[in-house]
């Protein structure tokens, strides 16, 4: 599969080649370099960033499908405000979502995944284009987490929970533009996100971030050498998505470096 990193418009299916500023280079610059100083191939990362103070977006990879880990816990968010696109949770429920993404409770996940069902979800991942074999994949939620029965692989991988950058980065664009199955859904969405009474887990982007007085919403997951963060940050300066998913025992400080590399980035564009 050719590598590349392009500024486009994020979209399911197309993407403009017309290149307005030098992200997709120096994005690339920080992934070789990161990869070349912990020993990570071009095929153990699949990266992305978009500027949303600009519309700008740079990717590698973006349509690789990649063993989701606990990331794929966003369809089920997704798929559960679908049903309920009034936005309108009672506050137990708010609190269990919140635990479900922002600690990752495979608890949660599970009861909310067993309630909707896992055909639903994916039916309802596909028909909004989160899901699309003939275009790399997407968001796929084929298990309950934590429990062993009832599995249902990704067409293209075989894996249990699968995502790829190109639709992470539009699940996020579209909760910060308020389009995410609502706008009364997804503000309820993003309040589930930063659940201020349910702490970060102290890892990953957010450990590297620390100190610069920076807003974070993310999901991240990991399984055996499966490391992966996602994240909008918001601060001075700088209102960005940015997504790594990485496969290497050394994938988390790859990730911190380069959460710290991203940031500088875009605090001085």
């Amino acid at each position: 599969m050719k590598r590349f990193v392009i500024l486009c418009a994020v979209t399911l299916m197309s993407c403009s080649s017309t290149r307005s500023s030098d992200l997709q280079s120096k994005l690339e610059s920080i992934d070789t370099t990161l990869r070349e100083r912990y020993g990570i191939t071009d095929a153990q990362t699949e990266v992305g960033v978009m500027d949303l103070k600009r519309g700008d977006v740079a990717m590698i990879y973006p349509d690789r499908i990649e063993y989701a880990a606990s990331v794929a816990k966003v369809g089920i968010l997704y798929a559960y405000f679908k049903l309920h696109p009034d936005g309108v949770v009672d506050a137990q429920t708010k609190h269990e979502l919140g635990l479900m993404i922002k600690i990752s409770s495979n608890e949660m996940a599970a009861k909310y995944s067993q309630l909707i069902g896992l055909h639903q979800i994916q039916d309802i991942l596909n028909a909004d284009g989160f899901y699309d074999p003939a275009h790399g994949g997407g968001i796929w939620v084929g298990k309950h987490y934590g429990v062993s029965t009832e599995r249902y692989g990704d067409p293209i991988a075989n894996h249990s929970h699968a995502v790829t950058v190109r639709q992470l980065i539009r699940f996020y664009r579209m909760l910060e533009e308020g389009t995410l199955v609502s706008p009364a859904a997804s503000k309820t969405m993003r309040e589930i996100f930063e659940s201020p009474d349910i702490p970060h887990d102290d890892h990953r982007f957010v450990k590297a971030l620390d100190g610069r007085n920076l807003q974070i919403i993310r999901k991240w997951g990991d399984w055996e050498t499966w490391f992966h963060d996602t994240a909008v940050v918001t601060g001075p300066n700088r209102h960005y998505i940015v997504i790594a998913l990485t496969n290497h025992p050394k994938g988390d400080d790859y990730l911190a470096d380069f959460a710290r590399a991203v940031d500088d980035l875009m605090y001085t564009r």
